[in-house]
C-alpha cells in the first residue's frame, strides 16, 4: 500500500454552544483545540485546509489569523465548510511559503510566529472556534497545482490528525457527571475492505477550575497542557480506521476506528483539558486487509521497530458547568443536606444531577449561632435550592455572647433587647420571642392591625410598609409600629 504519512499535530478551537440535556449533569459550552502542523509532503506548501462536517458557514466565528497566510477564507462544502488560509499570489509566484519539513525532525514549539526557526521549521501552527461541534473533520496541505500553476491543489491522503468530539454522558446511579471525548481514525482506507494506516495514540489530561481559552493550549504551556508522565490517560493504543461493516477485531467498536475516553468531573472543575499525541505505526500489516499487526498481540504498547515519529500533538479542551451544590461556612458550625449527601462539615460540595431540589440545614456549634444564609438561600429556617449549574450557598455562624460574671461566683447570660412603641391599636410578635437575645440572632417582627385600625408602617430600626421586619441583633434595637 503506497501513502504519503503527513506529519502534524492538532488544534482546531472549537466552541460549543450550551446545549445540556435535563438529564445531564453537567454542560458543555466550550470545545478548544491548538494545532501545529508539519508539512511533509515534499513540497513548499501555500496553505492550509480544514474541513468540518456538518456545520455551516455562520457557524464559524473566530480564526487563528497569527501565522504566515493570516486570517483564513470559509467555504461551504458538500460536507459542511472548508476553512482555508492560503498565500497571496503576485508577479506570477506565491509569496508565503511553508518550506518541507526534515523527517524526524524536532518541531514541538518551532512553529510559533516569532520563534527563531520558524522560517525553516517546516511547520505551521493553525486554529478555529465553532458555535457548535463538529465529530469529524479533514486537515490538509495546499500546495500549487503543476497542471495550473496560480491555483492550490489540496494533498491527499489527509493529514493524520484526531479529531476529538466532547459530550457529556447521562448520570449513573450517584457517580459524578463524565464528559466523553471521541477520537476517530484520521486516515482513511484506500479501499472499503480495507483498513487504513494506523497510528500510536497516547493521551494526557487534566482537570482545571476554571476555563481555558484557545490561546493558552500550546505545546510550551505546562501550566496548562498536560504532558507530565502523572497525568497520562492511555499510555498507548492503536488508532485505525476499520472495512465498511466491521466493528473491530475483537468485537469491540472502539477497537481501532473509534476511541472514548472518560473520567469523573469535580464539581470544582471548569475545563478539562487533554494531550492527544499520534505516533506512526512502523510494525507489521496484515497483507490482505492492512490490519496493524502487533507484536504484543494486543497491541498495548508498541514492540521493538514499531514506533515511529511523532504524526501530531493535539492540545484540546473543553469549558463545562457541572451541576453542583457548594456550600460555603463562616464561623463554626455544619450544614447538612436533607439526603446526606452533603456533610458540611468535612463534605462541602457535591454534584448533583439538574433540576433536584436539595434542602439545606444548618446548626449551629457550641458557643455560636446561626445567624443566616446568603448566595442561593436566605432568612434563618431550612433552605431548599433547585440545582442548576453551581448554585453557591453561605452560612454564617456568629459567635454567642460572652458570659459575664456575677454576685456569689456565679454567672448571667448577657443579651440584647428590643423596644417596641406603637401609634394606633395592635400588636407586634416577635418570633423567636424571649426577653433579649444572644448576638447575632435574626428576629423577626410580625405587626398585626387591630380592626378599624388599618396599618401604615415602621419606624426606629424598622422601615417599610410591610407587615413583618428581620432584625439581626447586634446591640439594643428601638421600633416603633405605626397604626392608623
Amino acid at each position: 500500500m503506497t501513502r504519503m504519512t503527513i506529519l502534524s499535530g492538532l488544534a482546531a478551537g472549537l466552541l460549543a454552544l450550551a446545549s445540556a440535556a435535563s438529564a445531564q449533569t453537567a454542560t458543555t459550552f466550550g470545545q478548544l483545540g491548538n494545532f501545529d502542523v508539519v508539512n511533509n509532503t515534499g513540497h513548499d506548501a501555500h496553505g492550509f485546509e480544514i474541513e468540518l462536517q456538518g456545520v455551516q458557514p455562520a457557524d464559524v466565528y473566530y480564526a487563528f489569523s497569527y501565522q504566515r497566510y493570516g486570517a483564513p477564507e470559509v467555504i461551504s462544502s458538500a460536507l459542511g465548510v472548508r476553512v482555508r488560509w492560503t498565500s497571496p499570489y503576485a508577479g506570477g509566484v506565491f509569496t508565503a511559503a511553508t518550506v518541507p519539513h526534515v523527517i524526524n525532525g524536532a518541531f514541538g514549539g518551532t512553529c510559533y510566529m516569532g520563534q527563531p526557526s520558524y522560517a525553516t521549521a517546516g511547520c505551521e501552527h493553525f486554529g478555529v472556534s465553532l458555535a457548535v461541534g463538529s465529530p469529524k473533520a479533514t486537515y490538509r496541505w495546499l500546495i500549487e497545482d503543476p497542471q495550473a500553476p496560480g491555483t492550490l491543489l489540496a494533498v491527499d491522503p489527509p493529514v493524520a490528525v484526531a479529531q476529538a468530539y466532547y459530550y457529556v454522558a447521562p448520570p449513573v446511579a450517584n457517580n459524578p457527571p463524565a464528559v466523553v471525548v471521541e477520537v476517530q481514525a484520521p486516515e482513511p482506507a484506500e479501499a472499503p475492505s480495507l483498513y487504513g494506516d494506523a497510528q500510536w495514540i497516547k493521551v494526557f489530561v487534566t482537570q482545571l477550575p476554571r476555563e481555558v481559552t484557545l490561546d493558552e493550549l500550546m505545546s510550551d504551556n505546562p501550566l496548562v497542557v498536560p504532558m507530565d508522565p502523572a497525568q497520562v490517560e492511555v499510555n498507548w493504543d492503536i488508532l485505525q480506521t476499520e472495512p465498511v461493516g466491521t466493528s473491530g477485531s475483537n468485537g469491540n467498536r472502539q477497537s481501532r476506528g473509534q476511541k472514548r475516553y472518560q473520567g469523573g468531573l469535580a464539581p470544582t472543575t471548569r475545563s478539562v483539558v487533554r494531550r492527544i499525541e499520534l505516533y506512526g505505526f512502523t510494525g507489521s500489516y496484515n497483507p490482505l486487509t492492512h490490519e496493524a499487526l502487533c507484536a504484543d498481540l494486543t497491541c498495548n504498547a508498541p514492540g521493538a521497530d514499531e514506533l515511529g515519529e511523532m504524526v501530531s500533538a493535539q492540545m484540546t479542551a473543553v469549558n463545562v458547568q457541572p451541576d453542583s451544590v457548594a456550600v460555603t461556612k463562616i464561623g463554626s458550625g455544619n450544614v447538612d443536606s436533607a439526603d446526606k449527601v452533603i456533610a458540611c462539615g468535612s463534605k462541602c460540595t457535591s454534584p448533583y444531577v439538574g433540576g433536584t431540589q436539595v434542602t439545606l440545614t444548618a446548626k449551629a456549634a457550641s458557643g455560636y449561632v446561626f445567624t443566616g444564609w446568603s448566595g442561593a438561600c436566605s432568612g434563618v429556617g431550612t433552605c431548599t435550592v433547585t440545582v442548576s449549574g453551581t448554585v453557591s450557598v453561605s452560612a454564617t455562624f456568629s459567635p454567642a455572647p460572652k458570659a459575664a460574671g456575677g454576685g456569689g461566683g456565679g454567672t448571667t447570660t448577657t443579651g440584647y433587647k428590643i423596644s417596641v412603641s406603637k401609634n394606633g391599636k395592635g400588636t407586634v410578635t416577635a418570633s423567636p420571642a424571649a426577653s433579649s437575645y444572644a448576638s447575632g440572632t435574626v428576629v423577626t417582627l410580625t405587626a398585626t392591625p387591630d380592626p378599624g385600625s388599618p396599618w401604615v408602617g415602621w419606624g426606629g430600626a424598622c422601615s417599610g410598609t410591610t407587615t413583618t421586619c428581620t432584625l439581626t441583633m447586634t446591640k439594643d434595637q428601638s421600633v416603633t409600629a405605626n397604626f392608623r
